[in-house]
């Protein structure tokens, strides 16, 4: 059976370019011009993978893609840009892109990222049923996304939460850029990014800053691990 995209892309030569190669892969494409036309066909049809360009006309890719990401948490997005910037990685992930991939590219590459996130949003295995993680004076409520530590109430970004949830479930185990890549973004690690560390970073100054012992430490330089501080 044919997979379905939907593709937002205001450069008609390149929609035209990206639609006939990927139908030439086997998927029925749809094509939107501008954000409201693509809003319109996602809310009226089904889509196994979406694909945003940023500098859209009526809604950017941005806005649409929080919209999509609201109505429906677990269809893969792809954001296609120009701005090569850590900012504005971020700024799609925290609106909930799986993936991001700058112009120009090759169409191979693109080919090869929406097989990868169709499958594993296909075969990924649900996490464990706990609902409550917990180390040391840290506790993440995964029903309610509420995190606290020594009983104060932190605010993370969608993002972050991912983050941390993957870190607790993953706790006194060492885990590389690659597995966070592999596991939270779901794409394959891009070693000229600094995305990940960006995250850590972030994840640091808010529950570890303030608060005593450390939990989120470095390991060899590129490994992470969640574990109580030792002295």
């Amino acid at each position: 059976m044919k997979q379905n995209i939907l593709l937002v892309e205001d450069e008609k030569k390149i929609a035209d370019t990206l639609q006939s190669g990927l139908n030439e892969n086997n998927y029925n494409v749809s094509v939107a011009y501008d954000g409201l036309d693509g809003e319109r066909l996602f809310r009226h049809n089904t889509y196994d993978l979406i694909i945003l360009d940023i500098n859209i006309p009526s809604l950017n890719g941005y806005e649409l893609c929080k919209i999509i990401r609201k109505a429906n948490p677990y269809v893969p997005i792809i954001l296609l840009t120009a701005l090569n910037f850590t900012d504005n990685k971020i700024e799609g992930f925290d609106l909930g892109a799986d993936d991001y991939i700058v112009k120009p590219f090759e169409f191979r590459e693109l080919l090869a990222r929406i097989k990868a996130l169709i499958r594993r949003s296909e075969v990924k295995a649900p996490l464990p049923e706990e609902k409550v993680l917990k180390i040391a004076d840290l506790e993440l409520n995964v029903d309610n996304k509420e995190v606290k530590r020594s009983g104060q109430k932190i605010s993370l970004t969608a993002k972050e939460f991912q983050l941390l949830e993957y870190l607790l479930r993953n706790q006194d185990k060492v885990v590389s850029r690659v597995d966070i890549a592999k596991d939270v973004w779901e794409i394959d690690f891009d070693t000229q990014t600094n995305v990940i560390d960006v995250y850590v970073n972030f994840l640091r100054k808010k529950i570890d800053r303030d608060f005593s012992p450390k939990l989120i430490l470095t390991h060899v330089g590129m490994l992470y691990i969640l574990k109580v501080e030792s002295y």
